[in-house]
Parts: C-alpha cells; structure tokens; sequence
C-alpha cells in the first residue's frame, strides 16, 4: 500500500515541475495577516512611510534582485529595501510558452485576487501573467509567481523570510486602498552599459521598449500607466488628446533617454564587446551562494513529498530548482548576428633562418651563445698561439675558439643582443600584428 501511495505522490511531484510554479488557491488563510519583520517597520518609520502607503515592485534577473519602492510623505515613490532574489530560472528574455522555464517580464498588476496566503511555498502572490501585451504576443503559461520556498520553474522565488515582508508589503499596500501593485520586471538594469553589451540579443527591441517606462519611473518617481499599442507598451499616453505628464518631466525623461543613447554608442565605438549570457537555467544573487542551492527538509507539502519519495534525497523544490545550474552562466563574446565570435587563429610569428654555426667549440655549461651573422671568423692558426697551433696539429682546432657553439644548441633562437649596436641578423622577431 505504501508503494502505490508514493508513486502517486511522486507522480503529483513530476506534474507540479511540469506545470511552472504552480500554486493552490484555497482561500484566505492565517498566513494572509503574516506581520512584517521589525527591520521593515524601522525602515518605514526612518523614511516616514507608512504600512498602508502605496508599493511599487521591481526586478531584475541579471542581478538577482527585487527592489519594493513605497510611496513617501512628499507623494513621490523612494526605496524602501532591495531584496536578493534567491532563485529564477530560464534566461534573460520574457516568457514565451508554457513549459519554457522563463520567468516572465514586463509591467504586471498585482490585486487583491492575485493573492495567496496557503501557497505550497510558505506566501506567493500571481504576477498576472499573461497581461495584455503577453496576449496580444500569442504568449501562453499560468501560475508565475513571487513566492517563497528558494525554488523556481518560472517564477522568482525568495526564502520564505523575505517573501513573508513582501507579501505583507503588498496586502497593506492594498488594505490602505492601492487597487493593484505595479511589478516591473526586467532582465537587468536599464544602463547604457548593460544595453551596449546586450546590443545583438534578439530580445533588444523589446528590452528598449521597457527601458521607456523604467526611464519615466527614475526621473518622475511616479508609476507610470501602462496600456498596449501597435504590439508595444505605451506608457503615460494622452487621454482625450490631453497630456497626462507635465512638460518638464517629458523633457527630463527625454534628456535621460539622449544620454543614454549617446552613452551605448560611445562605449560601442571604444570597443566594449557585446555578450551573449547563457545560463545552464537561471541564477540567484551572489549571496546566497556557498550556502544549500535548493530548500532542504521543506514543511508542509514539500515535506510530504520528500517522505513519498525517500528512495531519492531530493524534494520537490530541490527538482523545481535544478540547483546543479547555479554558478553555470556563460558569458559569450558575439557579432552582429548574434552568433558567438570565432577565435582567430594565433598569427605565425617570424623568425629568420639562422646562419650556420661553425665549428664546435668548448663551451662552459653556463655558457650559451647564438651564433651570429657577422660574427668573425673562426682565428687563423698564427692568432691561436701556441697552445692554439698544437691543438690544429691534432685535428682539434676548433676547441680554441670561443665564437661559435655545439650545432644542437645552433637551433635554439635566443633574443638578440643588446649594447653594441650592431644588427643581429641571425634572429629576427616580428610581432603580431594588433
């Protein structure tokens, strides 16, 4: 009877790793009124926040982090706190289809409904995807989540600590009346660097689309209003022909977007080199690593599922994070097809043909000499002296002179000479060309 019962669990394991991050809704919950950690109450009050102010939610994969902004008394949003995110998966790049890993991005609202206070992983909430620009886009998938538990199959997940203030940032946030939360998410920070870099990805077209609304946000600190037009987002678009944004944040905001453009095309012309960055599936911030890559022992349903299936070590999380991917990301040099560079072969360095060594001659063994081209003759026998002469008289000659070296040490190529200012023509180096 057990047998049976564990392969049906681990079949419902197999089928929640299939289906994303898939989350049960089964109503309000304890865990819905879940207080905030002290250290966020005491950055509220530092920053004269209050719990039902409105939010703001941003990520960003590359990094690996979820920034939560929170209105302040002057009505403008400021940084409440920045969070690592402890896993994603996929690639930079939205979500696509059902299936594919991807943890989407974009601009979603978060309401009420989207709530989640029983998730299989502590707290989630549903990003709403897919939105309207996701549809239009014939893009496909269900349950993409901010959630707790450190595992993901297309959402972005955080431990369960963090996902605790977040979820309670976002329910007081909407208990105080905000209608829904705004989550921006992007595949990294939009800087002149990031998109020089990412110039050749096929996704850039549209990551230049979102920058659009991520510019007005760090200029205005105001939400921007997000609908769809032509197959792009359009952001703070005129209502009845009547500007919805003053002149002077238009300009500021243009002038941010001049700079910018301008920036990518200065580091272009110096060189910087564009990247293709291709995770084994996803990524987590630098601090988390060197510590468990998956959440081990888990509670309610993951402890359920690693009791079914103790032939293998591994819970349910553990098989939704892939936690063999993390720390596999490539960085990878590409050209304007966005296909990986090839390595020029290594350019053949030059050396002249060495001038033939002339008789052997004794040599002390730390003595190595090259011989050289305009080198003097070996000594006439009159120059050699006496002791010189007698050696020539037996055949020996040549163990008088100390211009010349063994012929196995003639093919060894030393650097040429310094100091005397005469040319070595015997060993010629030519550089590489740059």
């Amino acid at each position: 009877m057990a047998r049976p019962l564990a392969s049906i669990l681990l079949f419902a394991v197999g089928a929640l790793v299939l289906a994303g991050c898939q989350d049960d809704y089964r109503g309000s919950g304890s865990r819905h009124w879940a207080a905030m950690s002290p250290e966020i109450v005491s950055l509220m009050n530092e920053k004269g926040m209050t719990k039902s102010d409105p939010i703001l939610i941003r990520s960003f994969k590359q990094e690996a982090e979820l920034e939560v902004w929170k209105k302040a008394r002057d009505g403008k949003y400021a940084l409440l706190k920045t969070f690592p995110i402890c896993r994603w998966s996929g690639q930079l790049g939205p979500k696509v289809r059902e299936g594919d890993r991807q943890a989407p991005e974009g601009y979603y609202p978060i309401s009420p409904a989207q709530m989640n206070p029983n998730s299989s992983y502590h707290l989630s909430f549903d990003m709403g995807f897919p939105n309207a620009y996701d549809r239009q886009h014939g893009r496909s998938g269900k349950f993409l989540m901010v959630h707790g538990a450190c595992s993901s199959a297309g959402c972005y997940s955080m431990t369960d600590k963090q996902v605790q203030d977040i979820y309670a940032l976002v329910r007081d946030a909407q208990g105080g009346g905000q209608r829904a939360v705004q989550m921006q998410a992007f595949p990294f920070r939009m800087t002149a660097e990031n998109l020089a870099k990412h110039r050749y990805n096929p996704n850039i077209a549209f990551w230049k689309n979102l920058k659009e609304g991520s510019d007005y946000f760090e200029v205005a600190h105001e939400e921007p209003r997000v609908t769809t037009a032509g197959g792009r987002y359009a952001f703070n678009a005129p209502e009845q022909g009547v500007p919805t944004v003053s002149e002077a944040v238009r300009v500021a905001v243009a002038r941010k977007q001049a700079e910018d453009n301008a920036k990518v095309a200065e580091l272009v012309q110096h060189g910087a080199p564009a990247i293709k960055v291709v995770y084994a599936d996803g990524g987590q911030h630098p601090s988390f690593r060197g510590t468990a890559l998956a959440y081990a022992g888990g509670s309610g349903v993951e402890s359920v599922y690693a009791t079914a299936a103790s032939s293998r070590p591994s819970t349910v999380v553990a098989e939704m994070s892939r936690p063999e991917a993390i720390g596999a990301e490539q960085f990878i040099p590409v050209g304007p097809d966005g296909k990986p560079l090839k390595e020029a072969a290594p350019k053949p360095v030059a050396v002249a043909a060495i001038a033939p060594a002339p008789a052997r001659a004794a040599l002390s063994p730390q003595t190595t000499v090259i011989a050289r081209a305009d080198a003097a003759a070996e000594p006439k026998a009159e120059e050699k002296g006496m002791f010189g002469r007698m050696l020539s008289a037996v055949g020996l000659g040549g163990l008088g002179g100390a211009s010349a070296q063994p012929q196995a040490e003639a093919s060894i190529p030393l650097p040429p000479r310094r100091g005397d200012g005469r040319a070595n023509t015997a060993f010629a180096y030519a550089p590489p060309a740059q």
